[in-house]
């Protein structure tokens, strides 16, 4: 009977307490200037019933008895109001520009800063609206302490890297795992036969549409993602509606690019005054390759071996062309953005439309995006809510070679200067007799398109059956359809005359659903308890289909269909991959000052061996809010002081989808089919990558958070690296992948947010700096080299990339030979360090580290009355950058390729004190991979000035506009650097997945940054 009478109560007790709530209203204001505040939380404290403020800072919302209301709004410092009996509240806010009180977005949920013990950096809307950068990455540089984000290249849509405090994996990937409104979605390159050069999937997202983005960085917070969170979690969240008036956006840009940097080389003159003193030099010697391989005699004028290696006449010729110019061109950007949202108690909408269009500033390439996205909220019931967001996005990429093709427009440098890049009697309109071939023929002959469909969505469903429980069931897709129609003209040399095109679709599905419980309670006044369990499915799918032809009558039939003949190269393929997670995590506070949070996940995938399919990634995590202890909390100097601690791991499976397995593959033996295996070899107990993670941070605020900040200090080690392990050859398989190796990442973040001052006239400022050392502690034996003349290397008890190589010991003023330094150990301990032009005797050293000693970025915003300013810095320091394409055009003249001005400053007679070895016509002076083209690539960016103008209301609604803005914002500025390249954030592409982990800052031909100033303007109805 009395467990009957417990039931019963129990069951009645969410009745009863319906029956017992009241009706609050009330206005939230800014105590600066006494404006509403829309879209602000108010939020009834450990439950998830809320609402948020209208256009003019309104708000209603039914609670419990003896309620206490959380208000909270970006920007500005959270407030908790006991309801009482009041009916109506009036709340004013405090800007805090910390941000230390505002709702952060963790995995699965959302948490106030305050209350957070794991390691996390948000940014707002204001970070990536409006800048000119075909992805969001791009805008958040240097404003994300322990994220290095590098563009690489100056190509519109190319591939971006980054690095969540260090590299923490050798030959898987190192990229974060990307999570959009609670889907991960597709962020590498899907693949592309056309090229190695990777293409960015996150270029797709408008960036217009961010409402927020937080970086999961330590292992408390990135851990309920388990899989794949070794590399850090980028959580994006897309805008939607609020409760109140319906408001209508309408913006636009223009504007205009140029290359940061072109390179000086040497006009006609001083090229022919460099070879002729090169080839003559060569002649003068009986021995050299001219004399004895060519037989040429000692006489030789220099015109004639220029005419016999080059198939041209023109050494002695009038034209004085500037090929180091002619790759790049005037560059346009446009923008034009429209949204409108709104909604009331009921339903909330956020509805967008974008248009892109970009002109590089390489010659050829153009990229363009058009997008929608709708996001809607709608309450069915006051327990029962639906969610649904799609987007839809259209985007076309006309690209440029890579890197290392000879028609990529950048390897133009390497011409002649008397050659001249037209001949009106060739069909092309092109000369076509030139050292190289000319890029200018296929960039105005040739097509190289990469167009897609892409949509990211998800549709969700919330129900509350109880006070404090929420139950939420979501799927999401994520939908990407990709083309590459590529056309060689028969008049280029990739198409041998006859003309060459290519097919290439790829359709790509990654479905998400996430099941979880969410559970919120509050026991009296000193216990807060969440509790979260879930289950989450996800699967990726692609099919890949590629046609090539070969032989059109003429280049105004370019698709396949128009070829005479079907080539080797047409193709089909599938691949896939599944992930099967169950989560949960517990967060309890108590009296709001001790803080304990633990975590675990395990997951399934598909990737891996029968034996070991499972990964556990647990984690925990404490914190300690230190002012609100008694001794404290009176005083009026330190606002915050927290202190948080973690420890955690977390996974990797960024890996093929079959490494485990050995594979064959279908084969002809002329007409016969037959099958082959594959060069790999599979491992049954091939198993996930972990990384534990230990963080310790310390959160502050002073003077009422005028001065606040946060340090951080992390160990990250990874084990069982994946790794290739060579085999002997005499078993018939070349690779195997297993679980070997160590890898150790270490570092300290801070960042420093100051309202300077805080008067009509505002003055605010971030300052954030990393520092991360990485080292590899076990390679089980291995040495990772990809390539002869690449100088990154992946040895034990190194940095990963480190550059290993001869030593370039300068020049001999006696004869003019390259020298490099022997560094050969002596049986006494002792290093020989004597010289030798023969670079063969060279002992291999370590000679520089790719990876930055530190990284950072300042921010300084101004604002007075209606006008604003912001200037953005971001700095580099202590890498080191491989100038790989100086083997060819910083090399004293050793071949017929156009030189960098610095080789002017040739040995020319005995006595001559110099860096550059004497020229000598295809001798290889000086030309073996050495230190001799490593740099210095630290630098210091002004990344981005905005200058801008609100109209003030009144003025505004005499237009009959609620705002109105006009502004305008410079990009890549001025880049302050000794870095003799193009730019020192450069990577060369044609990378694969594996090589581009450690073939770090090497540049060859690679493209700089586009210097962008633009004008635009926002206006609201």
């Amino acid at each position: 009977m009395k467990n009957h009478l417990l039931l019963t109560l129990a069951l009645a007790a969410p009745v009863m307490v319906v029956a017992q709530t009241r009706s609050v209203s009330g206005r939230v204001t800014s105590v600066a200037d006494g404006t509403g505040l829309p879209g602000t939380t108010v939020l009834e404290k450990g439950t998830s019933n809320g609402a948020s403020t209208d256009a003019d800072g309104n708000f209603r919302l039914t609670v419990q008895p003896g309620a206490t209301l959380v208000i909270s709004s970006i920007g500005y410092a959270t407030q908790e109001v006991p309801v009482g009996d009041q009916t109506s509240i009036n709340v004013k806010l405090t800007a805090s520009e910390t941000l230390l009180g505002e709702t952060v977005v963790v995995g699965y949920g959302t948490q106030t800063k305050r209350e957070l013990t794991g390691a996390i950096t948000q940014l707002g809307s204001k970070e990536v609206e409006n800048v000119p950068t075909v992805s969001f990455e791009q805008a958040i540089q240097g404003r994300t302490p322990g994220v290095q984000i590098n563009q690489g290249t100056g190509k519109l849509g190319a591939g971006v890297q980054i690095r969540v405090r260090g590299s923490s994996s050798v030959t898987a990937s190192n990229q974060p795992l990307y999570v959009i409104d609670g889907i991960p979605v597709t962020s590498t390159d899907v693949g592309s036969v056309v090229a190695d050069e990777p293409i960015n999937p996150l270029a797709d997202l408008n960036p217009n549409d961010i409402e927020s983005i937080s970086i999961l960085k330590d292992a408390a917070a990135s851990a309920i993602y388990g899989s794949r969170a070794s590399n850090g979690v980028i959580l994006v969240t897309t805008k939607k509606g609020r409760q109140g008036q319906t408001r209508v956006n309408v913006g636009a840009y223009f504007g205009t690019s140029r290359a940061t940097r072109i390179r000086e080389f040497l006009n006609a003159s001083e090229y022919r005054e460099l070879f002729n003193e090169s080839v003559q030099n060569a002649l003068a010697d009986p021995n050299s390759f001219l004399r004895t391989e060519v037989g040429l005699p000692a006489n030789t004028p220099t015109a004639e071996v220029f005419e016999l290696f080059s198939g041209s006449n023109d050494f002695n010729s009038e034209y004085d062309t500037p090929w180091n110019e002619l790759a790049f061109r005037k560059g346009k950007v446009a923008q034009y953005d429209a949204n409108v949202s709104g909604g009331d108690a009921k339903t909330r909408f956020y509805i967008s439309a974008n248009y892109a269009d970009q002109t590089g500033i390489i010659i050829g390439n153009r990229y363009r995006r058009g997008s929608m996205r709708a996001n809607f909220d709608h309450s069915i019931t006051e327990k029962l809510k639906i969610g649904f967001n799609i987007s839809a996005t259209r985007a076309v990429n006309d690209r440029v070679p890579d890197d290392n093709a000879f028609t990529n427009p950048v390897q133009l440098n390497a011409l002649p200067p008397m050659q001249t890049p037209y001949n009106p009697a060739d069909p092309t309109g092109f000369n076509r007799s030139l050292l190289y071939e000319n890029a200018l023929v296929a960039v105005n002959r040739n097509t190289n398109r990469s167009s897609n469909y892409r949509s990211f969505s998800n549709v969700s469903l919330q129900y509350q059956p109880i006070q404090g429980l929420t139950l939420r069931s979501e799927i999401g897709g994520d939908l990407l359809a990709l083309r590459e129609d590529v056309y060689w003209s028969r008049f280029t040399a990739d198409a041998a005359g006859q003309g060459q095109a290519l097919s290439n679709q790829i359709q790509a599905v990654n479905y998400t659903t996430n099941q979880t419980a969410t559970y919120l309670r509050t026991l009296g006044a000193d216990h807060t308890v969440e509790a979260l369990a879930g289950y989450s499915y996800q699967r990726f799918d692609s099919e890949q289909t590629a046609a090539v032809g070969r032989g059109f009558p003429s280049d105004q039939f370019r698709k396949v269909a128009s070829a005479a003949v079907y080539s080797p190269g047409t193709s089909s393929a599938g691949t896939g991959y599944d992930f099967q997670s169950v989560f949960g995590r517990v967060n309890y506070t108590f009296r709001n000052k001790y803080l304990l949070s633990g975590s675990l996940r395990a997951d399934y995938s598909s990737r891996f061996g029968t034996v070991n399919p499972w990964g556990y990634f647990p984690a925990g995590s404490v914190g300690w809010v230190i002012t609100e202890e008694d001794f404290l909390r009176e005083n009026s100097v330190v606002s915050l002081l927290k202190l948080r601690a973690s420890y955690g791991l977390t996974g990797n499976a960024e890996v093929d989808n079959f490494a485990s397995r050995t594979l064959y593959s279908g084969a002809q033996y002329e007409t016969e089919p037959g099958i082959v295996p594959a060069a790999r070899l599979g491992d049954n107990t091939l198993t996930w990558e972990n990384t534990a993670q230990a963080d310790i941070g310390l959160e502050f605020g002073f003077l009422n958070d005028r001065i606040a900040g946060e340090v951080d200090v992390y160990h990250k080690k990874t084990t069982d690296l994946l790794l290739d392990q060579q085999l002997p050859y005499t078993g018939g398989y070349q690779l195997v992948q297993r679980n070997l190796g160590t890898l150790v990442n270490k570092g300290i973040e801070v960042s420093l947010n100051t309202r300077n001052l805080d008067g009509a006239f505002k003055w605010n400022t971030n300052f954030n700096i990393s520092i991360n050392r990485n080292k590899v502690t076990d390679l089980a034996g291995q040495e990772l080299i990809s390539g002869s003349r690449n100088l990154g290397r992946v040895r034990e008890g190194q940095p990963i990339g480190v550059f290993w190589g001869r030593e370039y010991a300068g020049v001999d003023p006696a004869n003019g030979d390259a020298l490099y330094y022997r560094n050969t150990p002596n049986a006494d301990g002792t290093v020989d360090r004597s010289t030798t032009p023969n670079p063969n005797q060279a002992t291999f050293v370590k000679l520089g580290d790719p990876n930055p000693k530190f990284t950072g970025g300042f921010t300084n915003t101004f604002s007075y009355k209606g006008f604003d300013l912001s200037l953005l810095t971001q700095f580099t320091y202590g890498n080191d950058i491989y100038n790989i394409a100086g083997l060819y055009q910083s090399v004293n003249g050793d071949y017929f390729d156009n030189q960098t001005r610095d080789q002017l400053r040739r040995w020319q007679k005995p006595g001559d004190v110099t860096d550059v070895p004497q020229a000598r016509f295809y001798e290889g002076n000086g030309t073996a991979a050495s230190s001799r083209w490593i740099q210095d690539g630290s630098f210091f960016r002004f990344k981005n000035l905005t200058v801008g103008y609100t109209l003030p209301k009144s003025w505004a609604e005499k237009a009959m506009l609620q705002s109105a803005r006009i502004y305008i914002t410079g990009q890549n500025l001025i880049t302050l650097t000794d870095y003799e390249g193009y730019d020192p954030e450069v990577n060369t592409s044609g990378l694969n997945t594996a090589a581009a982990n450690y073939l770090l800052g090497h540049d060859f031909y690679t493209p700089p940054l586009a210097k962008t100033w633009l004008v635009g303007f926002n206006l609201g109805f």
